[in-house]
């Protein structure tokens, strides 16, 4: 046998000498197991629990050799209420030896139960519904605020106003200067003509609308206003129609909230929570100088906000609702995926900004042989990358939600999609408009038109009368 083979040989023996101490030390090889499920089928609908709980209590029995079988369990909270039972009621009873639930860790509770590492990462977040699409009417006039808006309007009328006082009084003073013979006092008219209100009015719109006309004048001082007004106008059309592509294209369907802060500073907003769950205790106890006391005030303002059952939460949360439940973010994406199964659209989603970040673990009895064991069969998993993996294969979320399920990010789209009727509602509304009032000028002038015609009509009749009575 060579040198270099020795190495080899004692690393081989290490390693099956660890092996079998391990399994030696194994206080779980052939023993059966009493264990707590949540999402078992064997319990009633609508418990919450880990979704991977079952096939990770699977890999435990057969990484460690032992057998189990499920506790019917009914209740969906840890701590038993003052008359009542909660889930560590079974450890206590000695009726359960482990419990696969997302147990956060907290100093009371590891004074009670017997905790394992953590086993899974997650953060709270908030469900909210997917409001109906809304027509973007007023797209049209956000790319100026309305102070933008009063001045420009205001800046119109005086810049009309002058021009008119500036034309008249140039037109007053030449026709003072020549003399009335027949060509001046055409010229004169026709100058005065060019001075008439409407061709002011018509230079300042067009210039704003980009339909500009010849200046009315030749005159410096006319001139000078005019062109000030020009640039002006240019710089407004070019800021209008710069920022006015942004509103088109905006999303016409704003999320309820983004962040906590949204719900505790709006007043008409209902927060749901899971009764005597984690965030329900840590809101109900917290200080009334944080924002956990603007939260419990929204808790408080709704008698059902604390649910039972995460069912009934989620079921308060549908479309036109003004209500945000608030849970672990994994429990959220079940809930989504299976609301898109049964009605196979979108009505849920997460708030863009997630809340606390929490560890879980799992429970066993106050000191249980098997705490380190369990411990360690779940780090064996965290170093595989099984638990991410069966994460991706229980939840595969439905395409058409994807958007729904970003938190804090927004993944940039290869496609962009064509614009809608809802886009270009407001487009759509000024043009509606213009056309009323087309047709309101034209039913005016037919009417003004049919009354002068009268009018005329009735004095050529009154003139022949009179000539024939004189004749």
């Amino acid at each position: 046998m060579s040198c270099s083979a020795l190495p080899f040989m004692v690393l081989t023996i290490w390693f099956n000498a660890l092996n079998t101490l391990a399994l030696t030390v194994n206080p779980l090889n052939g023993k059966h197991l009493r264990t707590i499920w949540p999402r078992w089928s064997g319990n009633p609908k609508g418990l919450s629990g880990p979704l991977k709980g079952g096939v990770v209590l699977e890999y435990l029995a057969t990484r460690f050799n032992f057998t189990y079988e499920m506790v019917r369990v009914a209740e969906n909270r840890l701590e038993p209420p003052e008359k009542g039972k909660g889930l560590f009621s079974y450890l206590w009873d000695a009726q359960c030896d482990l419990l696969l639930q997302d147990v956060v860790p907290t100093f009371r509770r590891l004074q009670i139960v017997d905790m394992t590492l953590p086993w899974n990462y997650d953060y709270f977040s908030f469900l909210i519904p997917v409001h109906d699409e809304a027509a973007n009417i007023d797209a049209v006039i956000k790319p100026f605020q309305w102070p933008v808006w009063i001045g420009l309007a205001i800046s119109s009328v005086i810049v009309i106003v002058i021009l008119f006082l500036i034309q008249r009084y140039l037109d007053n003073r030449v026709g003072l200067e020549r003399d009335s013979t027949s060509n001046e006092g055409e010229n004169a008219n026709s100058t005065r003509v060019h001075g008439q209100p409407g061709s002011q009015y018509l230079y300042v719109l067009g210039n704003l609308l980009s339909q500009s006309g010849p200046c009315t004048s030749r005159r410096l001082s006319f001139r000078l206003v005019a062109g000030v007004w020009t640039l002006a106008a240019f710089i407004f059309v070019q800021g209008y129609n710069s920022t006015l592509f942004t509103y088109v294209v905006a999303p016409v369907k704003l999320p309820l909230i983004n962040s906590v802060y949204d719900i505790a500073e709006s007043s008409d907003i209902v927060l749901l929570v899971k009764k005597a769950g984690t965030i329900d205790t840590l809101i109900s106890e917290s200080p009334n100088t944080s924002i956990f006391s603007k939260l419990r005030a929204r808790v408080n303002s709704f008698p059902d906000s604390r649910c039972t059952l995460v069912a009934d939460c989620i079921r308060l949360v549908n479309p036109g609702s003004r209500k945000v439940f608030i849970d672990a973010n994994i429990y959220h994406l079940d809930a989504i995926r299976e609301d898109f199964q049964r009605t196979k659209k979108c009505n849920l989603q997460l708030a863009r900004d997630g809340f606390i970040s929490i560890i879980t673990t799992f429970a066993l009895p106050k000191g249980s042989p098997y705490t380190k064991t369990i411990s360690q069969g779940l780090l064996e998993l965290h170093q595989t990358g099984l638990i991410n993996y069966w994460d991706i294969w229980f939840r595969p979320m439905p395409g058409q939600c994807m958007e729904n399920i970003k938190s804090g990010y927004s993944k940039p789209k290869n496609k962009h999609p064509p614009l809608s009727l809802k886009n270009l509602t407001g487009a759509f509304l000024v043009l509606l408009v213009g056309l009323c009032l087309s047709l309101l000028a034209f039913l005016g002038e037919r009417v003004f038109f049919m009354t002068e015609h009268r009018r005329h009509r009735s004095s050529e009749l009154q003139k022949t009368g009179i000539s024939d009575v004189t004749e």
